[in-house]
């Protein structure tokens, strides 16, 4: 008699969390969603959280307020998404080199990019573009190589912080070209843009989103890109690869939430932003930015990260990149 009790009690508690969580599912969200971002104003990555927050917003009924929190190449701001409440109600937009460099570079990282993050979602995936001030006499690749080795190392190359990704791809453009500059780190991509445009810097190589208004308005000039050959996407810039066989990398964005946030959330979300990058509008705003829809489910996400950490390990290793 007491066998069928025991099990009457453990059918009863699993549909009463069942409608629990279907509960939650349906009511959620029912107030503004703070999206932390780890990047300065301005970045490739400000850019592109924001075209996601707002249709995401808009698919979910609810504002997502962006909370700007750069530093340390994105350190900071997944330090302080970490530690915020598991409730569904903080997302942080991905931060590539803090995700996958910092942890081969940095002593004491305050989370560790498997265990303290849930995956959420992808939105997006883009090349990297190599820009120079237009001021230089500099129109291609080769260009840039001549005139780095012409002027012995004495020219800067602006970076949004150490374990970026404009540190990475520019370190290893360096080492494939054989020429240097100095890297100088800027608090993020915004500032470091800046840098190359009032010629403090005399080039980047940075993801495209925050750097194809500058190049469509002259302010800056585009020679080439990270993807593996030319692309709708970029127009008529050149593959960096065209020059320097086998040059790429591919970045992507996407959505984490602090470890412990209920999956029907986070399965809620993914869904919910697949439907939103599959439409027209924001297929058009991700071109705009020389980027295109990703989408995966959220162990895709952290199985993609997870093998993007172990090959990024090998590059940071040939290239010898450390914190400076």
């Amino acid at each position: 008699m007491k066998t069928p009790t025991k099990i009457s009690i453990s059918i009863f508690t699993f549909l009463f969390s069942f409608g629990i969580a279907a509960a939650t599912a349906e009511q959620y969200p029912s107030r503004p969603i703070r999206l932390i971002m780890p990047n300065a104003p301005g970045s490739s990555a400000d850019t592109m959280g924001r075209i996601a927050a707002i249709k995401l917003g808009e698919a979910l009924g609810q504002q997502i307020v962006v909370d700007n929190r750069a530093g340390a190449g994105g350190v900071v701001g997944l330090e302080i998404g970490k530690n915020s409440n598991p409730d569904g109600y903080t997302l942080i937009t991905t931060s590539v080199g803090a995700l996958t460099v910092s942890p081969h570079i940095r002593k004491n990282l305050p989370y560790d990019p498997m265990k303290d993050f849930e995956y959420v979602a992808l939105y997006s995936r883009q090349g990297n573009v190599l820009v120079v001030n237009p001021a230089l006499p500099v129109k291609s690749v080769k260009d840039l190589i001549a005139y780095a080795r012409s002027k012995q190392g004495k020219i800067n190359m602006a970076t949004a912080g150490i374990g970026a990704q404009s540190h990475l791809n520019g370190t290893a453009l360096m080492i494939a070209g054989k020429f240097e500059s100095v890297s100088v780190p800027y608090k993020g991509g915004g500032p470091s843009m800046a840098a190359v445009i009032a010629n403090e810097a005399q080039w980047s190589i940075a993801p495209s989103g925050a750097m194809m208004g500058h190049v469509k308005a002259g302010r800056l000039r585009a020679i080439g890109h990270t993807l593996p050959q030319r692309s709708p996407l970029m127009g008529d810039i050149p593959a960096i690869a065209e020059t320097l066989p086998g040059f790429k990398y591919i970045g992507f964005s996407g959505f984490l939430a602090p470890r412990g946030t209920p999956q029907v959330i986070v399965r809620k979300i993914n869904a919910t932003m697949a439907k939103a990058v599959s439409a027209p509008e924001m297929r058009e705003l991700l071109a705009q930015q020389g980027a295109e829809p990703a989408t995966g489910t959220p162990d895709e996400f952290r199985n993609a990260i997870r093998e993007e950490i172990v090959e990024t390990g090998k590059l940071v290793k040939i290239i010898g990149l450390k914190d400076e």
